[in-house]
């Protein structure tokens, strides 16, 4: 089993066959962990879709196994491993981090209040908020 990190969280891929410089998993947990799947038109995640590169389409789609790092890669979004490859990284790419960071636009989240009603950041986009936060350590 592989410990896979990525923007949606911690995964734990048994399909994976990691190896130096590939991540080689079932379409099935591609698409659980990254939102990443085959479709005939290339590498899709939701409406946005990849084409796969002319002649080299083996290199990261065979059968049904997606090579996860081969695609971060293509991406050109870094992909990193432990020594061992019982632990990998796919992370965006410092260009799409640092635009993030620029725009000063909070990531949505949401939080219940006391009264355990939900509240979604993106409720309030367009309106000033006031969050307050605590920790006890």
């Amino acid at each position: 089993m592989v410990t896979l990190l990525t923007e949606s969280g911690e995964h734990g891929v048994t399909s994976a066959e990691p190896s130096a410089g590939a991540l080689w998993v079932s379409a099935k947990d591609a698409r659980e962990a990254t939102g990443w799947q085959a479709k005939p038109e290339g590498l899709c995640k939701g409406p946005v879709c990849v084409p796969l590169p002319a002649g080299r389409e083996r290199e990261l789609v065979d059968g049904g196994r997606i090579d996860l790092a081969a695609l971060w890669r293509h991406l050109g979004q870094p992909a990193v491993r432990s020594q061992r490859g019982h632990a990998w990284v796919l992370s965006e790419s410092a260009r799409e981090r640092t635009a993030a960071l620029t725009s000063l636009e909070a990531p949505d989240f949401a939080l219940p209040d006391p009264s355990g009603r939900i509240h979604r950041l993106s409720d309030y986009r367009g309106k000033k908020v006031f969050l307050v936060t605590w920790a006890s350590w």
